[in-house]
């Protein structure tokens, strides 16, 4: 399984230049004063040798009676909990400060690995200054630069040692392998438990590989599934309820091997923050999503009260205009029998292949319905298409100007491919290469 690394630190010693660095990406918010990272940030690492699941936490107070310090001291703490490896980062421009000890001390009552990063260190002079942080005794100090990127690559080659190969694609053609997320106390087990007390499901309950999760086999429908059920973050020491529910550790985790993701809602909740970052995960990673609204027999209702929650809910997910919604009650069983016939026909959608003779048809007829603008004094033509890849549907379009596509024709030729193929209910995506022999 990839491993989690957690970068934390005291407030502006430059844990989110060092996230935006090592993910070569402007992701997390950088400004030059404390405690702009309130909430933690997360991120795949692909560009090394091995990947790894990064966190941006924000800054650790050890001591403070400030409420916002204290909540992003606990965030923090929630954050090394769940990580598997601390990137403990200090700056050598405060020197050592009485701070720094305090989670020093701290984070060796931690049974992970923690490199001690100084950071700042931008040429020979700030390097003789690190010296005064060996007084935290410890046996190796990384001096870098987050901004300039001055010792990233000693660091991780250091990390490397520690993480386990890119993971293989052993599963199953066949197999559907569903993961169920939210936040604490929406209902995932409640749901888990209605999903597997059907009369044709045959299940197997079988240890998960993390401590986070338990993998499910069932046959539903002649068909294999995986339920990966993703426990709720449990409240530890002095982390307060209110923290769980900025954690997503676990729902990223099991979405790096499922197909499908539920995504279930609280009813009375609404839409938060989190169910959005969490459900663009979902979207980056080209996961097929169901939101699934749990407990839809607690709200009063009238007979606007479904299309008004319909309204937000497109509104809050308008990059997720293809998810399909059901509401539910697993208390109940209301509706939760709708859950896997749904499951059913997104998969069916997620790995339907389209012949390349047939693709190559409608590509023909969007574009002479439609042709693209002009690029400068050259038209743009499209020569074939052929399907790269199912989970999700990946679809390559060879072009003499694949640079000069704009968003609004791709926008145009993915509704096209959507409403001609009926892939309605999945992600999909459209890559643009610059050879090919056909011409439209």
């Amino acid at each position: 399984m990839i491993k989690t690394v957690a970068i934390v630190g005291r407030p502006n010693v430059g844990k989110s230049t060092l996230f935006n660095r090592l993910l070569r990406k402007r992701k997390a918010i950088v400004e030059d004063f404390p405690g702009v990272t309130r909430d933690r940030h997360y991120a795949e690492v692909n560009r090394f040798l091995r990947p790894f699941l990064l966190i941006d936490t924000g800054g650790f107070e050890p001591v403070s009676d400030d409420r916002l310090l204290i909540q992003m001291r606990e965030q923090s703490q929630l954050a090394i909990e769940e990580a598997d490896i601390i990137f403990y980062l200090m700056d050598v421009k405060d020197g050592l400060t009485p701070a720094d000890i305090e989670i020093s001390k701290m984070l060796r009552q931690v049974d992970k690995p923690v490199f001690y990063l100084i950071n700042k260190v931008d040429g020979e002079k700030q390097e003789i200054e690190i010296a005064d942080f060996y007084a935290l005794g410890v046996d190796k100090l990384y001096s870098l630069s987050a901004e300039h990127g001055r010792g990233i690559n000693e660091l991780i080659d250091d990390l490397e040692k520690l993480l386990p190969p890119a993971p293989e694609n052993t599963e199953t053609e066949n197999e559907i392998r569903m993961a169920i997320i939210g936040r604490p106390n929406v209902g995932k087990s409640s749901l888990v438990n209605r999903l597997l007390g059907y009369e044709r499901v045959v299940a197997n309950p079988v240890s998960g590989t993390t401590r986070d999760s338990i993998d499910t086999p069932f046959v539903y429908n002649q068909k294999r599934f995986v339920l990966i059920d993703t426990a709720g973050i449990r409240r530890k020491g002095r982390i307060s309820q209110l923290v769980e529910k900025y954690s997503a550790v676990t729902a990223l985790k099991a979405m790096d091997r499922a197909h499908v993701v539920l995504m279930v809602i609280d009813a009375a909740d609404g839409v938060t923050d989190q169910d959005l970052a969490v459900a663009g995960y979902a979207y980056e990673k080209g996961r097929a999503l169901i939101l699934v609204v749990n407990k839809w027999d607690l709200p009063e209702k009238d007979d606007q009260t479904m299309g008004k929650f319909i309204a937000e809910v497109q509104r809050r997910f308008k990059y997720l205009p293809f998810a399909p919604l059901l509401f539910v009650s697993a208390l109940t069983g209301q509706r939760v029998s709708k859950i896997m016939s749904k499951v059913e026909e997104v998969a069916a959608e997620f790995n339907q292949r389209i012949p390349t003779a047939k693709l190559n048809q409608g590509l023909e007829e969007f574009v002479s319905k439609h042709p693209p603008a002009m690029a400068g004094d050259q038209r743009i033509k499209f020569y074939y298409a052929a399907q790269a890849a199912v989970r999700p549907p990946t679809f390559v379009l060879f072009t003499n100007r694949p640079d000069k596509i704009h968003f609004s024709y791709q926008r145009y030729l993915v509704n096209c491919f959507r409403e001609k193929f009926d892939f309605g209910q999945v992600p999909l995506r459209l890559e643009f290469k610059g050879r090919g022999k056909k011409n439209f």
